[in-house]
């Protein structure tokens, strides 16, 4: 069994940048620290309005972590990570609550949605469990240059 932990929700910055970068790579995400994720976007997209990033912490260690965007009227959970270390103990399910929370009670949004790769089936049962249900979208993008 697991340790016992009392992680601690907070608002992350651009001064917890590296720590998010960190996190999101040992958790298996791709990161692209030369395109959408490079400090002048995080700060960009930071100062936008739109955007909060919220994280768990035990102790000074950030152990998850969870992009939240908006359009006004759809609220977007992204990137979603939780340390390998620290998984299985509900902490991506605080996250979302706190989105969920947040996207109600503060921007007094309705629907909310994320994105999940085909393959990443723990996600999937993930958002299935907290009543999230699959819809019929096909994704398309266009991006300006390969690392966008």
């Amino acid at each position: 069994m697991y340790p016992a932990i009392t992680p601690t929700l907070c608002d992350l910055t651009v001064a917890d940048y590296a720590a998010i970068l960190e996190l999101w790579r040992h958790a298996g995400l791709p990161v692209r620290a030369e395109g959408r994720d490079a400090p002048e976007a995080f700060a960009r997209q930071m100062a936008s309005g739109i955007q909060r990033v919220i994280g768990l912490r035990d102790g000074e260690r950030l152990v998850a972590v969870a992009v939240l965007t908006h359009d006004g009227r759809k609220g977007w959970i992204n990137r979603l990570a939780v340390d390998p270390v620290y998984r299985r103990r509900g902490l991506a399910q605080t996250l979302i609550a706190e989105a969920e929370r947040w996207f109600t009670e503060a921007v007094g949004l309705e629907i909310w949605a994320a994105l999940l790769e085909a393959e990443n089936h723990t996600s999937q049962a993930l958002f299935d469990d907290l009543g999230y249900r699959r819809g019929n979208i096909v994704y398309v993008s266009k991006r300006t240059r390969a690392g966008a």
